[in-house]
C-alpha cells in the first residue's frame, strides 16, 4: 500500500492503523518536509506539494528541447545508514546518481521525484530523508516537485527503508551528447571523487563484516592500524568514525559540468563526452562515451586513490586495478575534451571547487584491442 506525499484530510483510520499503516504519521512527515521541498522550487514549477501529480513547464527560449531522464536508487549503502540510524545523507546520494547521469547527455536537470519505502513511518526519519533529497536537488539545480512514501508493514521490518527516484532534464537537440563526438587525441579529464560515492557497497559491507570492524571506530585510528603511517587519511575525515566516512554523500557534479561546457564553447574546444563513474568503475563507464574504434588510455599514477578504497583493498585483498573496476577509483566523472581545452576545463572545475587532472587520452584501437587500458 502506498501513502501519497500529498496531504489528505479526514477522520480516523483505525482499522488501517491496526494493519500497520499510520496515515497520521504520513501526514506529519509531509508537514515536516514541506519547507525543504519548497526551497528547491524553480520558476518553471506549476502548483505545489499536495496534488495527485506534479507539473512543470519547460524553460523558455529553447528551439528544440529534448527531455532526458534517469532513474536509480542508493543501493545497499542504505544498510550502513540503517545501522547508524542516519537518515540525512542518503537522499543526497540518490539525487547524485540521477542528476549526474543526466549531465552525461548534456542535459540540465529540471525536476526530481523520489520514492521512499519504509516498514513503518517515523515522521522525523522520513523528513530527514526527504530533506537530504532536497539538499541534493539544490546542489544539482533541479526542483523536488513530488514523491511518494510507502509504508509496508509485514514486508519490511519497522526500521527498514529503501529509496529510489528519477530525474528529468532538458537539452537542445543539437547539444545532446550521444557518444559520437570524441576523436583520437582528445584528452580525458578526471574529476576527483570524495570517496566511495554510492557503488560497491555490497562488497564494502562484506569486507567490513568479515574483518569484524566496528562502524563506530575512529577512521583515522583504523587507517593507521590497517594501512600504517604511510597512508594519511584525508583532512575532511578528521574526527569521523568509519561509518560516517562510508556514508559520505556522493559529490554532485552537474552544475559544474554545465559550466565547464560553456567555458569550453567560449574557448572553441567543445566538450565531446562525459562519463559518470558508477557501477563497473572506470573500465565499465569511460568507453561508453566513445565511438566504436576508439579507446581510453589512462594513467592511474596521475591522481590519488581515496584512503577508504585503499582500506577496502587491504582488508579485502583487492588489487588497485580491481578497486578501479569495482569503485570509482578516485574519479567521480571523466570528461572528454579536445587537447586545446585541457587548461580551460581544469580551471573551470577549480572555480567550482573540484580538483581535476588530465588522466589520459583517447586513441584509435584495433578490433581486438581493449576499449580501456591503463599504463
Amino acid at each position: 500500500m502506498s501513502e501519497s506525499r500529498g496531504a489528505k484530510s479526514g477522520g480516523a483510520w483505525e482499522a488501517y492503523r491496526g494493519a500497520g499503516v499510520d496515515i497520521d504519521a504520513g501526514e506529519r512527515a509531509v508537514s515536516l518536509m514541506r519547507t525543504a521541498v519548497d526551497a528547491t522550487r524553480r520558476p518553471e514549477v506549476i502548483g505545489g506539494l499536495g496534488g495527485f501529480a506534479s507539473a512543470m513547464a519547460l524553460p523558455g527560449g529553447m528551439r528544440e528541447p529534448i527531455l532526458v531522464s534517469s532513474t536509480d536508487g542508493v543501493g545497499t549503502k542504505t544498510a550502513i545508514a540503517m545501522a547508524l540510524g542516519r537518515y540525512d545523507t542518503v537522499g543526497h546520494d540518490l539525487v547524485a546518481m540521477c542528476a549526474d547521469d543526466l549531465v552525461c547527455a548534456g542535459a540540465e536537470p529540471l525536476f526530481f521525484l523520489d520514492y521512499i519505502a519504509v516498514g513503518r513511518i517515523f515522521p522525523e526519519r522520513v523528513a530527514a530523508m526527504v530533506g537530504s533529497v532536497a539538499a541534493g536537488c539544490s546542489l544539482a539545480g533541479c526542483s523536488l516537485i513530488g514523491g511518494e512514501t510507502a509504508e509496508h508493514p509485514g514486508m519490511m521490518e519497522p526500521d527498514e527503508f529503501d529509496l529510489a527516484g528519477f530525474c528529468v532534464g532538458v537539452v537542445e537537440r543539437d547539444r545532446l551528447l550521444d557518444g559520437t563526438a570524441a576523436r583520437a587525441g582528445d584528452a580525458l579529464i578526471g574529476i576527483a571523487s570524495n570517496g566511495l560515492h554510492s557503488n560497491g557497497f555490497s562488497l564494502v559491507r562484506r569486507i567490513v563484516a568479515d574483518a569484524g570492524l566496528d562502524l563506530g571506530e575512529g577512521y583515522e585510528e583504523l587507517v593507521g592500524r590497517i594501512l600504517g603511517p604511510a597512508t594519511a587519511p584525508e583532512a575532511d575525515t578528521a574526527g569521523k568514525t568509519l561509518g560516517e566516512v562510508l556514508l559520505t554523500p556522493t559529490l554532485i557534479y552537474s552544475k559544474a559540468i554545465l559550466k565547464l561546457r560553456a567555458a569550453l564553447d567560449a574557448a572553441g574546444a567543445p566538450l565531446a563526452g562525459v562519463s559518470h563513474t558508477t557501477g563497473g568503475g572506470l573500465p565499465g563507464n569511460v568507453p561508453r562515451v566513445l565511438p566504436e574504434g576508439l579507446g581510453a588510455r589512462v594513467d592511474p599514477s596521475i591522481w590519488p586513490m581515496p584512503s577508504v578504497m585503499r582500506l577496502m583493498g587491504a582488508l579485502g585483498s583487492l588489487s588497485e586495478a580491481e578497486l578501479r573496476s569495482t569503485f570509482n577509483g578516485g574519479l567521480g566523472m571523466v570528461c572528454v575534451v579536445p587537447a586545446a581545452g585541457i587548461a580551460t576545463a581544469i580551471a573551470s572545475l577549480a572555480e567550482d571547487g573540484f580538483t581535476a587532472w588530465q588522466v589520459g587520452s583517447v586513441a584509435a584501437i584495433g578490433a581486438s584491442e581493449a576499449r580501456y587500458s591503463e599504463s
